[in-house]
């Protein structure tokens, strides 16, 4: 039997061999994708043994039912149906776990990555030759026939981040198509962070030690059918999976976004305040530079901190409102222990301001994520 075929064995209680390899298909709205990658897989690994596992992040075009279709066709395709999570990287990390096979491969479903690289990943891992087989476009004989201009810049820029995080040049970091072993994995599995996109770059970075990769040149193509998922989302959790990285986990990269966020909204305020304190006065000129300063605060944590969980339409409006009044509380808190530290501790007024800042950072922080962007 090989493996393309329906798995009659096991429909009739027959224990199986484990697979050798398994193929996870991270997919969101790829219905139309879906027998396609299969045929074009079973067509790449006639005569090994091996699965797919599509991991669906709760598809609105009917892909987890195209996939269901399949797998009663073919027995080794298996469907993880996520309600509630998304993202590529948690996708891959969540199939993966769900098998046992020896080797674990990551391909989109869009037939952009050129499945016929798998045999090869499969025989370099198993023979030991590399811990991480990956597919890159950058590699001399590869290509980006598939990616528009203005990706190809963004794809190139991230490639030069992702490296300077990594300290070392991999041609392609940000690669969504790789192999590698099931030790490798498991030995980095609880230290990756699992967001946003780029599985590659988490699992590189999270390894105790330089792991041994393999690069094998390969064209990026154009999408088989479906729309592109690649947006300001990705760019966002991207930054937030680098910092994330850079600090170890230390400080969570979203409040370091937060913060960020806030340095641009003390330079927006002081900027509105000169602006406008001398046809306002000082408490009128301090009330729109406050006003105006929270709202871009807003809108830009909307748009970049928390990106995953972007309020739009009514809930917008709503969450600006909640968010002028957490922030309310926490000029009041700021002022508070700043004051306290100062008048009755006697401590020096740069730290007592530092203090207070940092207590209002951390509420107008933690109850706007649990208020105003709760999941």
């Amino acid at each position: 039997m090989t493996s393309a075929q329906p798995d009659t064995a096991a429909r009739r209680g027959v224990p199986l061999p484990p697979y050798e390899l398994t193929v996870v298909v991270p997919t969101l709205n790829e219905r139309d994708n879906v027998r396609a990658l299969y045929a074009a897989l079973a067509a790449a690994l006639a005569g090994e043994s091996w699965e797919v596992v599509f991991v669906d992040d709760d598809s609105d075009d009917g892909t987890p039912g195209e996939v269901a279709g399949l797998a009663a066709e073919a027995g080794n395709v298996r469907l993880l149906h996520r309600i509630g999570r998304r993202g590529l990287s948690s996708a891959f990390i969540e199939g993966a776990l769900s098998s046992t096979a020896p080797v674990i491969a990551c391909i989109d479903a869009d037939l952009q990555h050129d499945e016929r690289l798998l045999p090869v990943m499969l025989r370099t891992i198993r023979a030991g030759e590399a811990e991480v087989v990956l597919g890159s476009r950058y590699a001399a004989g590869g290509g980006e026939e598939g990616l528009s201009g203005n990706r190809k810049d963004v794809s190139r820029f991230g490639t030069r981040l992702a490296n300077w995080l990594l300290g070392s040049h991999v041609s392609d970091p940000l690669s969504g198509f790789f192999a590698l072993d099931r030790r490798t994995f498991e030995a980095t599995v609880r230290r990756l962070s699992g967001i946003g996109f780029k599985i590659l770059v988490d699992i590189l970075a999270s390894a105790e030690r330089p792991l041994t990769m393999l690069e094998l040149p390969y064209t990026f193509r154009p999408r088989h059918a479906g729309t592109s998922k690649f947006d300001s989302l990705v760019g966002a959790e991207y930054l937030q999976l680098l910092i994330d990285k850079a600090l170890r986990g230390v400080v969570p990269a979203r409040f370091v976004l937060f913060c960020l966020v806030g340095g641009i909204g003390v330079g927006l305020h002081l900027a509105v305040l000169w602006a406008t304190h001398d046809w306002l006065g000082f408490a009128g000129g301090q009330t729109v530079a406050t006003l105006a300063a929270m709202t871009s605060n807003f809108f830009l944590n909307n748009f970049l901190t928390y990106a995953d969980r972007r309020l739009k339409g009514w809930r917008l409006l709503w969450g600006l409102a909640s968010f002028y009044a957490i922030c309310s509380v926490g000029a009041v808190a700021n002022i508070g222990v700043a004051s306290f530290l100062h008048g009755s501790e006697g401590a020096y007024w740069g730290l007592a301001g530092l203090a207070g800042a940092l207590v209002g950072a951390v509420w107008n922080f933690a109850v706007s994520s649990i208020v105003t962007w709760r999941r």
